[in-house]
């Protein structure tokens, strides 16, 4: 299932005369002649394909349009999960990346490409052979980029082409977000478009000169394959390139100017209750009122509105738009908890819908989004009193404590949607290991249930209630391969009331039937093959599902949950804190004796990780007021001053201004699937002074918010968590006594 990456909300007014910059160099290769339409087109075997920009990208490789009329220059766009069988034999080939510990770099190191990891070798290797670099970028989770190392990093000819005439480098988005954030931002500013797997061609210093997405190994239809498009850009190196060089050189320059974010002299924080209304009205504009949450399909669940929305009702509790905010939340959460989207059997949420009822998910599970939601419930729980949201987020802390947890107290990053459907099977399919048949359900759940109308069984209960069908519940348009026929995936169909009315018996009664019935479906699924699951550990993501527990456990009282999280705070104290150098860690990695194991060149933190890692022991420490993890968090947060902070122009840089390998010092300006580290930051700093009496972090906080103040004015929606930020510098913090 593929998604686009929408530019939508990626570029302000500010920078879009730079971005078109950045374009017409791109384009300064293009032929007179060569139109500048661009389309898209349905593809065999493919979700809709992605309008990709076939302007810069054809510009920048030298060919005219009339090269790739025939073949229709169309690429695509990001899908997540992983594909194909697991295989015993001995590889043929064995490359660098057999060294790595990432998840995603282990998975290529048997392609017949001489692969590196991105560091000073591949980088002295380019410069010492004068060859252009071919950078590929992806996940282990990400359907796609297994596909496209299926289809041309193990064909032998394509493998071939790339290491003879490239510096071949490929890099785990997770492990290095700073290295996305710089190439993805080339992609998307001279496309239009992005996503996963990233396919970057650098000069040998770096710069980016050409970049796509998803190519299929060779010409397809109307598709152009990677062993023409790779041919192209030979050719061009041999006899044009210094024009390549000059064009990356000037399109760097461009995204340096049009992503530059600062305060300019004399500007003053924006107006809280004005940002914090447009930022309701965009939402309200984008809300789907049927099923809740902010586009038709595919949805996610973006916690940040969530979040946004009921911070806007709490200092609107009077108004119209208040119960309107509030409303919006918590039918999407109630929306979302019925929806297959949540994995009524063995707890967590999936990614996202396919669809617009939140029925039939993108079967991946992230780290990041049970983190969130759990927060975002036990809010929903706080400000309506609806023990619904308190079970929910108990539910995702039980799936993530089960599932997700090393032995450490740390925290895996994710779960495939992709798995074998039988231990016999040869290919893996979307959401085997989740989905049932209602043949399943009837031969597992047989029994009549006494008293119940018309002599029904349990599985007849159960398949009404969870809208199980023979034929199956997913249409067709909801599974383009065809993986799911005939398969069901669970969603809530009625209230218990209407369900227990429905076949005369009582409310407890149907929901000791159904508890029943979900835990002889986990038993099932516990035989099933299991999805690949990535056990790759980010301190930045650990943070996020710190704050999970230590938040739930606060509001349900819950000593478990509390004790959960202190041990996932002494966990990154323990192996994601050098304390020689006074820096957090990025990662670290299960290794094969099931002991926490780190790379011979630990990768230092990254913004993301100082800020998300200071707002959980904040949280860890309100819930239990040990003094030790306040001043821990004071600690980080002066180092991440130190290291990340624009003396210049405000607000925090993402990753380290004085790493020559990273050429824009970038500042996230959007709240996506995970908050921007400079939202989170500007609410730490107020809560850290508030907390410790230092009036210095409220300032920078407010020089933080006004860095960001275009933005912030103009597409609120761009950054909720940021304008909750803003709301807070205007309603002031209240401190809870704990006396």
């Amino acid at each position: 299932m593929m998604l686009r990456l929408g530019f939508a909300w990626s570029t302000s007014s500010n920078t879009t005369k730079h971005i078109a910059q950045a374009r017409l160099f791109t384009g300064s290769l293009l032929r007179k002649d060569t139109p500048y339409t661009l389309y898209n087109s349905r593809c065999s075997g493919l979700p809709q394909a992605l309008q990709f920009g076939q302007k810069s990208v054809l510009a920048s490789t030298g060919l005219s349009w009339d090269s790739f009329r025939s073949s229709g220059a169309v690429f695509f766009s990001m899908a997540s999960g992983s594909d194909g069988p697991d295989t015993l034999k001995s590889p043929k080939h064995t490359n660098r990346l057999s060294k790595e510990k990432s998840s995603y770099l282990l998975q290529h190191a048997h392609n017949p490409v001489d692969w590196y990891p991105w560091g000073q070798e591949a980088f002295d290797k380019a410069q010492s052979e004068d060859k252009p670099i071919f950078l590929s970028v992806g996940y282990s989770t990400c359907h796609w980029c297994h596909v496209m190392e299926r289809e041309s990093f193990e064909d032998e000819e394509i493998g071939k082409i790339l290491s003879e005439n490239f510096v071949c480098i490929k890099v785990d988005r997770e492990e290095r977000p700073d290295v996305d954030k710089v190439y993805m931002t080339f992609v998307q500013a001279t496309s239009g478009g992005g996503g996963w797997p990233m396919s970057v061609w650098l000069t040998p210093d770096l710069r980016p000169f050409i970049g796509g997405t998803y190519f299929p190994p060779r010409d397809s239809g109307r598709r152009p394959g990677l062993k023409t498009v790779l041919l192209r850009i030979i050719e061009q190196w041999q006899s044009n390139r210094e024009t390549l060089k000059s064009t990356g050189e000037r399109v760097l320059e461009a995204l340096r100017k049009g992503t530059e974010i600062s305060a300019s002299p004399g500007e003053t924080l924006p107006s809280g209750p004005d940002v914090a209304n447009r930022c309701y009205q965009q939402l309200a504009h984008s809300y789907e009122e049927e099923y809740g949450g902010f586009r038709e399909a595919p949805k996610f669940p973006s916690p940040v509105n969530l979040m946004f929305l009921m911070s806007f009702w709490t200092v609107n509790r009077t108004s119209s738009e208040g119960a309107e905010a509030l409303q919006m939340a918590l039918h999407t959460l109630r929306m979302m908890a019925l929806g297959g989207i949540h994995d009524h059997v063995a707890q967590g949420f999936h990614r996202y819908s396919t669809d617009s009822s939140w029925h039939v998910p993108h079967f991946e599970k992230m780290l990041y989004d049970q983190a969130q939601l759990a927060v975002a419930y036990i809010t929903a729980y706080q400000v309506s009193g609806e023990c619904l949201f308190a079970d929910v987020a108990r539910d995702v802390l039980l799936y993530v404590s089960r599932d997700l947890s090393d032995k450490s107290g740390g925290f895996y990053s994710a779960e495939d949607a992709d798995s074998f459907p039988t231990v016999e099977s040869t290919e893996k399919r979307e959401g085997a290991f989740c989905v049932w048949t209602a043949g399943e359900i009837r031969e597992l759940l047989p029994d009549i249930v006494e008293g119940a109308a018309g002599g029904a069984t349990q599985a007849d209960i159960f398949m009404h209630h969870y809208g199980v069908k023979e034929q199956g519940n997913v249409a067709p348009d909801q599974d383009p391969h065809g993986e799911l026929q005939g398969q069901n995936v669970l969603i809530v169909r009625y209230s218990v009331e209407l369900t227990a009315a429905h076949f005369s018996i009582s409310v407890d009664r149907l929901s000791e039937l159904l508890s029943d019935a979900r835990a002889k479906l986990a038993e099932v699924r516990k035989a099933r093959p299991p999805p690949h699951l990535d056990t790759k550990m980010l301190a930045s993501w650990n943070g996020l599902m710190l704050s999970g527990f230590a938040r739930v456990g606060a509001v349900l009282g819950d000593k478990a949950l509390l004790e959960r999280a202190e041990r996932a705070a002494c966990f990154l104290q323990e192996h994601l804190w050098d304390e020689e150098g006074q820096r957090i860690l990025h990662s670290c990695y299960r290794g094969n004796n099931m002991e926490v194991e780190q790379v011979a060149s630990p990768i230092a933190g990254f913004l993301d990780d100082y800020a998300f890692v200071v707002s959980g022991v904040l949280d860890l420490f309100e819930a239990t007021q040990r003094v030790r993890w306040l001043q821990w968090a004071e600690g980080l947060q002066l180092r991440q001053d130190q290291l990340f902070w624009d003396s210049h122009g405000s607000g925090y840089f993402c990753s380290d201004p004085s790493d020559p390998t990273v050429l824009l010092a970038l500042k996230q300006d959007q709240d996506g699937a995970e908050p921007s580290a400079n939202s989170v930051s500007a609410m730490n700093l107020l809560r850290l002074s508030h907390l410790t009496g230092r009036q210095d972090w409220i300032q920078r906080s407010q020089e933080l918010l006004t860095a960001f103040s275009d933005r912030l004015i103009k597409v609120p929606i761009a950054l909720p968590d940021m304008v909750r930020s803003v709301m807070a510098q205007h309603y002031t913090l209240k401190q809870a006594d704990s006396s």
